[in-house]
Protein backbone atom coordinates (compact mmCIF):
# COMPACT_ATOMS: atom_id res chain seq x y z
CA UNK A 1 0.00 0.00 0.00
CA UNK A 2 1.48 3.14 -1.06
CA UNK A 3 -0.20 6.09 0.29
CA UNK A 4 0.67 9.44 -1.24
CA UNK A 5 -1.91 11.73 -0.90
CA UNK A 6 -4.00 13.02 2.33
CA UNK A 7 -7.35 14.71 2.01
CA UNK A 8 -8.53 17.15 5.06
CA UNK A 9 -11.98 18.35 5.26
CA UNK A 10 -12.42 21.75 6.40
CA UNK A 11 -16.01 22.52 5.10
CA UNK A 12 -18.18 22.72 8.27
CA UNK A 13 -20.09 25.73 8.26
CA UNK A 14 -19.87 25.84 11.85
CA UNK A 15 -16.16 25.42 12.06
CA UNK A 16 -14.85 27.03 8.65
CA UNK A 17 -12.87 29.23 10.86
CA UNK A 18 -10.71 26.89 12.92
CA UNK A 19 -8.19 25.66 10.51
CA UNK A 20 -7.11 29.33 10.02
CA UNK A 21 -6.51 30.38 13.57
CA UNK A 22 -2.94 30.43 14.50
CA UNK A 23 -0.97 28.75 16.90
CA UNK A 24 3.16 28.77 17.79
CA UNK A 25 4.50 25.50 16.74
CA UNK A 26 7.36 23.65 18.57
CA UNK A 27 10.16 25.55 17.10
CA UNK A 28 8.09 28.69 18.31
CA UNK A 29 7.08 29.81 14.99
CA UNK A 30 3.44 31.21 14.34
CA UNK A 31 1.48 28.89 12.00
CA UNK A 32 -1.90 28.31 11.36
CA UNK A 33 -3.66 25.05 12.27
CA UNK A 34 -3.97 24.58 8.58
CA UNK A 35 -0.42 24.53 8.07
CA UNK A 36 0.76 22.49 11.17
CA UNK A 37 -1.83 19.76 9.60
CA UNK A 38 -0.50 19.73 6.30
CA UNK A 39 3.23 20.00 7.94
CA UNK A 40 2.48 16.60 10.12
CA UNK A 41 1.22 14.61 6.69
CA UNK A 42 4.33 16.11 4.49
CA UNK A 43 6.55 15.10 7.40
CA UNK A 44 4.76 11.80 6.97
CA UNK A 45 5.64 10.88 3.57
CA UNK A 46 2.38 12.56 1.74
CA UNK A 47 2.81 14.48 -1.61
CA UNK A 48 -0.55 14.85 -2.95
CA UNK A 49 -2.59 17.49 -0.27
CA UNK A 50 -6.45 17.76 -0.97
CA UNK A 51 -8.43 19.77 1.38
CA UNK A 52 -12.34 20.71 1.02
CA UNK A 53 -13.44 23.70 1.79
CA UNK A 54 -16.89 25.68 1.84
CA UNK A 55 -17.60 27.98 -1.03
CA UNK A 56 -15.74 31.36 -0.94
CA UNK A 57 -13.35 29.90 1.12
CA UNK A 58 -9.87 29.35 -1.48
CA UNK A 59 -8.28 32.34 -0.67
CA UNK A 60 -8.34 32.77 2.71
CA UNK A 61 -7.08 28.97 2.97
CA UNK A 62 -4.52 29.29 0.70
CA UNK A 63 -3.10 32.41 2.39
CA UNK A 64 -3.01 29.69 5.58
CA UNK A 65 -1.32 26.66 3.41
CA UNK A 66 2.57 28.13 4.20
CA UNK A 67 5.17 27.38 2.20
CA UNK A 68 2.98 23.91 1.11
CA UNK A 69 0.58 26.50 -0.80
CA UNK A 70 1.57 25.64 -4.61
CA UNK A 71 0.84 22.11 -3.55
CA UNK A 72 -2.52 21.76 -2.11
CA UNK A 73 -5.72 21.64 -4.58
CA UNK A 74 -8.98 23.39 -3.13
CA UNK A 75 -12.23 20.89 -3.67
CA UNK A 76 -15.61 22.86 -2.96
CA UNK A 77 -18.62 20.88 -0.89
CA UNK A 78 -21.36 23.58 -2.11
CA UNK A 79 -23.80 22.38 0.27
CA UNK A 80 -23.44 21.54 4.13
CA UNK A 81 -24.65 17.90 3.42
CA UNK A 82 -22.78 16.49 6.24
CA UNK A 83 -19.02 15.01 7.05
CA UNK A 84 -19.14 12.13 4.81
CA UNK A 85 -20.52 13.62 1.68
CA UNK A 86 -17.05 16.64 2.14
CA UNK A 87 -15.14 13.11 2.11
CA UNK A 88 -17.17 12.56 -0.97
CA UNK A 89 -16.47 15.20 -2.80
CA UNK A 90 -12.79 14.19 -2.47
CA UNK A 91 -13.55 11.11 -4.80
CA UNK A 92 -11.94 13.04 -7.92
CA UNK A 93 -9.12 14.04 -6.30
CA UNK A 94 -8.46 10.54 -4.26
CA UNK A 95 -8.90 8.69 -7.88
CA UNK A 96 -7.88 4.96 -7.46
CA UNK A 97 -5.49 5.30 -4.50
CA UNK A 98 -5.48 4.54 -0.73
CA UNK A 99 -5.34 7.84 1.27
CA UNK A 100 -4.69 9.64 4.39
CA UNK A 101 -8.00 11.38 5.81
CA UNK A 102 -7.74 14.38 8.37
CA UNK A 103 -9.93 16.64 9.80
CA UNK A 104 -9.43 20.42 9.96
CA UNK A 105 -9.89 20.80 13.56
CA UNK A 106 -8.07 18.36 15.25
CA UNK A 107 -4.25 18.70 16.15
CA UNK A 108 -1.92 15.80 17.09
CA UNK A 109 0.77 15.58 19.59
CA UNK A 110 3.05 12.77 19.13
CA UNK A 111 4.22 10.84 23.19
CA UNK A 112 6.90 9.45 20.64
CA UNK A 113 10.10 10.89 18.15
CA UNK A 114 7.33 9.68 14.90
CA UNK A 115 4.72 11.75 14.52
CA UNK A 116 0.93 10.37 14.86
CA UNK A 117 0.37 10.31 11.14
CA UNK A 118 3.80 8.40 10.21
CA UNK A 119 2.54 5.91 13.00
CA UNK A 120 -0.88 5.56 11.34
CA UNK A 121 0.67 5.01 8.03
CA UNK A 122 3.18 2.65 8.91
CA UNK A 123 0.25 0.27 10.52
CA UNK A 124 -1.78 0.62 7.18
CA UNK A 125 1.49 -0.08 4.95
CA UNK A 126 2.56 -3.32 7.04
CA UNK A 127 -0.88 -4.65 7.46
CA UNK A 128 -2.33 -3.68 4.14
CA UNK A 129 -5.74 -3.20 5.47
CA UNK A 130 -7.71 0.64 6.38
CA UNK A 131 -6.71 1.49 9.41
CA UNK A 132 -8.53 4.22 11.42
CA UNK A 133 -6.40 6.43 14.56
CA UNK A 134 -8.23 5.91 17.91
CA UNK A 135 -7.76 6.98 21.45
CA UNK A 136 -8.79 5.54 24.56
CA UNK A 137 -11.60 7.99 26.42
CA UNK A 138 -13.70 8.42 29.23
CA UNK A 139 -17.14 8.19 28.91
CA UNK A 140 -18.14 11.41 29.40
CA UNK A 141 -16.64 12.67 26.23
CA UNK A 142 -18.70 9.63 23.82
CA UNK A 143 -21.33 12.66 22.45
CA UNK A 144 -18.42 14.15 20.92
CA UNK A 145 -16.73 11.33 19.07
CA UNK A 146 -17.35 8.41 16.26
CA UNK A 147 -16.36 5.41 18.70
CA UNK A 148 -15.21 1.90 17.69
CA UNK A 149 -16.04 -1.52 19.08
CA UNK A 150 -13.75 -4.46 18.23
CA UNK A 151 -11.07 -6.88 19.36
CA UNK A 152 -7.25 -7.00 20.37
CA UNK A 153 -5.34 -8.28 17.26
CA UNK A 154 -2.09 -7.13 17.40
CA UNK A 155 -1.20 -8.87 20.60
CA UNK A 156 1.71 -6.49 22.25
CA UNK A 157 0.45 -3.43 20.18
CA UNK A 158 -2.57 -1.56 20.29
CA UNK A 159 -4.47 -2.54 17.06
CA UNK A 160 -7.72 -4.32 16.76
CA UNK A 161 -10.27 -5.37 14.57
CA UNK A 162 -13.48 -3.01 14.15
CA UNK A 163 -16.77 -5.01 14.34
CA UNK A 164 -18.89 -1.80 14.91
CA UNK A 165 -18.90 1.75 14.68
CA UNK A 166 -21.20 4.28 15.79
CA UNK A 167 -21.40 8.02 15.82
CA UNK A 168 -21.72 9.90 19.14
CA UNK A 169 -23.24 7.03 21.17
CA UNK A 170 -24.30 7.73 24.19
CA UNK A 171 -22.94 5.82 27.38
CA UNK A 172 -26.05 2.95 27.50
CA UNK A 173 -25.34 2.26 23.74
CA UNK A 174 -21.42 2.62 23.87
CA UNK A 175 -21.65 -0.08 27.20
CA UNK A 176 -24.20 -2.54 24.74
CA UNK A 177 -22.51 -2.36 21.48
CA UNK A 178 -19.10 -1.10 21.71
CA UNK A 179 -17.08 -2.57 25.28
CA UNK A 180 -13.60 -3.41 24.10
CA UNK A 181 -11.95 -6.62 26.36
CA UNK A 182 -8.50 -5.01 27.82
CA UNK A 183 -9.64 -0.98 28.33
CA UNK A 184 -9.87 0.15 31.59
CA UNK A 185 -13.77 0.35 32.90
CA UNK A 186 -15.41 3.25 31.32
CA UNK A 187 -13.19 4.15 28.40
CA UNK A 188 -14.06 3.47 25.17
CA UNK A 189 -11.90 3.60 21.68
CA UNK A 190 -13.27 7.38 20.04
CA UNK A 191 -11.16 8.52 17.13
CA UNK A 192 -8.32 10.37 16.24
CA UNK A 193 -9.26 12.89 13.33
CA UNK A 194 -7.19 10.73 11.59
CA UNK A 195 -7.76 7.70 9.11
CA UNK A 196 -6.15 5.62 6.30
CA UNK A 197 -8.35 4.61 3.79
CA UNK A 198 -9.46 3.27 0.24
CA UNK A 199 -11.16 3.89 -2.47
CA UNK A 200 -13.72 1.46 -1.94
CA UNK A 201 -15.14 4.36 1.26
CA UNK A 202 -16.76 5.96 -1.70
CA UNK A 203 -19.01 3.29 -2.60
CA UNK A 204 -20.06 2.95 0.77
CA UNK A 205 -20.49 6.58 1.08
CA UNK A 206 -22.81 6.67 -1.92
CA UNK A 207 -25.13 3.54 -0.31
CA UNK A 208 -25.61 5.71 2.78
CA UNK A 209 -26.26 8.48 0.59
CA UNK A 210 -28.85 6.85 -2.14
CA UNK A 211 -30.82 5.30 0.90
CA UNK A 212 -31.27 8.47 2.88
CA UNK A 213 -30.68 11.02 0.30
CA UNK A 214 -33.00 13.44 2.47
CA UNK A 215 -30.31 13.52 5.15
CA UNK A 216 -26.93 14.62 6.30
CA UNK A 217 -24.46 11.98 5.01
CA UNK A 218 -22.29 10.99 8.11
CA UNK A 219 -18.89 8.81 7.85
CA UNK A 220 -19.50 6.55 11.04
CA UNK A 221 -22.24 4.59 8.87
CA UNK A 222 -20.14 3.93 6.42
CA UNK A 223 -17.36 2.60 8.23
CA UNK A 224 -19.31 0.40 10.20
CA UNK A 225 -20.53 -1.01 6.89
CA UNK A 226 -16.65 -1.36 6.04
CA UNK A 227 -16.13 -3.21 9.03
CA UNK A 228 -19.21 -5.58 7.74
CA UNK A 229 -17.42 -6.36 4.93
CA UNK A 230 -13.54 -6.51 5.20
CA UNK A 231 -10.63 -6.71 7.43
CA UNK A 232 -11.16 -3.33 8.96
CA UNK A 233 -8.66 -1.74 11.65
CA UNK A 234 -8.36 0.59 14.59
CA UNK A 235 -4.78 1.70 16.52
CA UNK A 236 -4.23 3.65 19.08
CA UNK A 237 -1.87 5.62 18.24
CA UNK A 238 0.75 6.68 21.31
CA UNK A 239 -0.14 10.45 21.16
CA UNK A 240 -3.04 12.83 21.82
CA UNK A 241 -5.76 14.01 19.57
CA UNK A 242 -6.79 18.11 20.53
CA UNK A 243 -10.10 18.99 19.38
CA UNK A 244 -9.63 22.82 18.63
CA UNK A 245 -14.09 23.58 18.45
CA UNK A 246 -14.38 22.07 21.95
CA UNK A 247 -14.38 24.38 24.77
CA UNK A 248 -11.00 25.84 26.25
CA UNK A 249 -9.59 23.20 22.90
CA UNK A 250 -7.25 25.82 21.06
CA UNK A 251 -5.85 26.77 24.49
CA UNK A 252 -5.23 23.03 25.48
CA UNK A 253 -3.43 22.73 22.03
CA UNK A 254 -1.14 25.73 22.24
CA UNK A 255 -0.46 24.35 25.89
CA UNK A 256 0.60 20.59 24.22
CA UNK A 257 2.27 21.64 21.55
CA UNK A 258 4.44 24.24 23.37
CA UNK A 259 5.06 21.53 26.12
CA UNK A 260 6.51 19.00 23.51
CA UNK A 261 8.27 21.85 21.77
CA UNK A 262 11.58 24.27 22.16
CA UNK A 263 10.21 26.37 24.87
CA UNK A 264 8.88 24.15 27.41
CA UNK A 265 10.93 25.54 30.11
CA UNK A 266 9.71 28.82 29.54
CA UNK A 267 5.80 28.27 28.99
CA UNK A 268 5.77 25.93 31.94
CA UNK A 269 7.53 29.16 34.29
CA UNK A 270 5.00 31.39 32.82
CA UNK A 271 1.90 29.13 33.49
CA UNK A 272 3.27 28.48 37.30
CA UNK A 273 3.37 32.14 37.40
CA UNK A 274 -0.65 32.18 36.62
CA UNK A 275 -1.04 29.07 39.00
CA UNK A 276 0.46 30.79 42.09
CA UNK A 277 -1.50 34.01 41.56
CA UNK A 278 -4.82 33.73 43.52
CA UNK A 279 -7.65 36.13 42.41
CA UNK A 280 -8.61 38.12 45.52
Amino acid sequence: MRIRKVLVTAANPRQRTLPLQTLVDRAGEPKSALQIILEEAAGAGIEEFGVVVCPGDEPAYADACGALRSRVRFIVQDAARGYGHAVLCGRPFVGDDAFLHLVGDHLHVSHSATSCARQLLEIAKAENAPVSAVQPTRESQLTSFGTVGGRLVGGARPLYQVESVLEKPTPTLAEQHLIVPGLRAGFYLCFFGMHVLEPDIFQLLEEQQQAAPERPLGLSPALHALAARRRYLAFSVAGRRFDIGAPYGLLLAQLAISLAGRDRDRVLTQLLELVAVRPE
